[in-house]
């Protein structure tokens, strides 16, 4: 891979200084490369600071990056945290400082990127012309946006469009759940490409013409200044920030096989050319040519035989002869093998689901079985899980190995038992259930032929027509 990642920033055409500051390059391990957008939070003193404290941190915890990604990348926004905030109770000009960031890990050799994002800053996923948010702004905006009750355009009006919920400097400690910092990961297909940028540029440049810009024929460089130039265009009210990374590895094309041609069916031909030459001129040649339309008649004679005699068979059988049918077990689909290897071989307690990845519905035909200590199961975006028709099954099941499950905005649709767990190990955030017979059934592993003492603790599942956000 050559030429596959670049940054840009700008300051704008109403700002004096750049709080923004980015990353783009290859790691020492010449494996991944990293990519950051780090905005310093507009108006508050030491924002610059801020942005600069995380880059160097980032660039000195990931350069050699090694085991699980996003773990390690939630250990550094930790630490930036912890050395923003020191900086504010240091010096007291820097007391409101803080910043927003989104930091992509590239993968090259297994096509895969990993993310970490806080703030409002952003990622897209650039695949075959469509361009889809990877990340979510985490503001009150962002969310009414991502929940469809603002369109685009609406939100790039809105008057409240820059008051972030998270920032790095926000708080002196940053949490491990995802409720802080948004992680995740996805493939990163052969001419796909990352797009990670500041909200200067998605404050004035709507989506659509982000992708026009994005799938213009052209190098990185000159998309990354095509960009610049149209959020300046449209005022340049903040600093502008853009960095790029495609995946420039060639597509494989796979070519249609040409079935081979049945040499064997020429063979006689051309040894029936041979013999006739070798007839002599007062042998019948028709005898050659009666004997083969004899053969064919009779073989479609006796076709004809076996076909009448099949339907005389089917007309005598009885009704229950007919409806009689050998139950054939469904095999997986494609979502559900790969969403039950998701599970299986996750490294962290975090599984992010992205709509990207998997797309909705997911048609459930057999339970997805996590027999896992603890694990986060987390919907990014729209994902609904159906059941097949014809089954009756749960669509998860819980094995009493489980201790700590927590399933976050998922939709479970049409099962007649939507999830299937053991000894209350299960925690639901934002979890919706349709049409579902049993939403939850819960069973309790007691040990066989022994006095059992003990009391179910009281469960607390609140109802609510809007997600928590917290």
């Amino acid at each position: 891979m050559a030429d596959n990642f670049f940054g840009i920033t700008d300051v704008g055409k109403q700002r004096q200084n750049n709080e923004d500051t980015f990353i783009a390059q290859q790691g020492s391990n010449n494996r991944y490369i990293i990519a950051c957008v780090i905005d310093g939070v507009g108006g508050y003193s030491g924002g610059e600071i801020a942005a600069e404290i995380a880059r160097e941190t980032i660039l000195q915890r990931v350069d050699k990056i090694s085991g699980e990604v996003i773990p390690a990348l939630v250990d550094t926004f930790h630490i930036a945290n912890d050395k923003i905030w020191q900086e504010k109770q240091a010096v007291k000009e820097h007391g409101n400082m803080a910043c927003v960031l989104t930091l992509a890990i590239v993968d090259i050799e297994t096509n895969q990127f990993y993310y970490a994002h806080v703030g409002d800053t952003r990622l897209y996923l650039l695949r075959d012309g469509s361009l889809v948010k990877i990340s979510h702004d985490q503001s009150f905006v962002g969310f009414l946006e991502d929940s469809g009750r603002l369109n685009e355009k609406e939100a790039m009006m809105h008057p409240k469009r820059n008051e972030i919920d998270k920032a790095l400097g926000f708080k002196t400690v940053f949490s491990n759940s995802s409720d802080d910092v948004e992680t995740g990961q996805s493939p990163f297909l052969p001419g796909d490409m990352l797009l990670l940028c500041s909200d200067g540029l998605t404050d004035v440049i709507d989506k659509a013409e982000i992708t026009r810009i994005l799938t213009d024929s052209a190098s990185l460089k000159t998309i990354g200044h095509r960009l610049i130039d149209a959020a300046n265009q449209g005022g340049g009210k903040d600093n502008i920030t853009v960095v790029l990374v495609k995946n420039d590895k060639a597509q494989k094309q796979h070519l249609a096989t040409k079935p081979a041609e049945n040499t064997q069916a020429q063979k006689p031909e051309i040894a029936a050319v041979e013999n006739t030459d070798k007839v002599s001129a007062h042998q019948p040649v028709k005898t050659n040519r009666i004997f083969p339309a004899l053969l064919i008649i009779v073989v479609i004679a006796l076709a004809a035989i076996c076909i009448a005699q099949y339907i005389g068979y089917k007309d005598k059988e009885t009704p229950e002869q007919k409806v009689a049918v050998s139950p054939v077990k469904k095999k997986r689909n494609p979502q559900e093998i790969k969403l039950q290897y998701a599970v299986d071989q996750n490294k962290g307690n975090l599984l992010l689901l992205s709509d990207t990845s998997f797309k909705s519905p997911v048609i459930i035909s057999q339970a997805i079985t996590i027999n896992r200590d603890s694990l986060h199961i987390k919907a990014k975006g729209n994902i609904t899980f159906q059941s097949d028709s014809g089954y009756s099954g749960p669509a998860f099941v819980l094995t009493s190995k489980t201790k700590k499950i927590i399933l976050d905005s998922l939709f479970f649709q049409n099962f007649n038992i939507a999830i299937s767990g053991f000894n209350q190990a299960l925690t639901l955030k934002n979890v919706r259930f349709m049409n579902c017979k049993v939403p939850l059934q819960n069973m309790f592993d007691l040990a066989n032929n022994k006095y059992i003492s003990g009391s179910l603790a009281t469960l607390l599942f609140t109802t609510d027509s809007l997600p928590k956000i917290k």
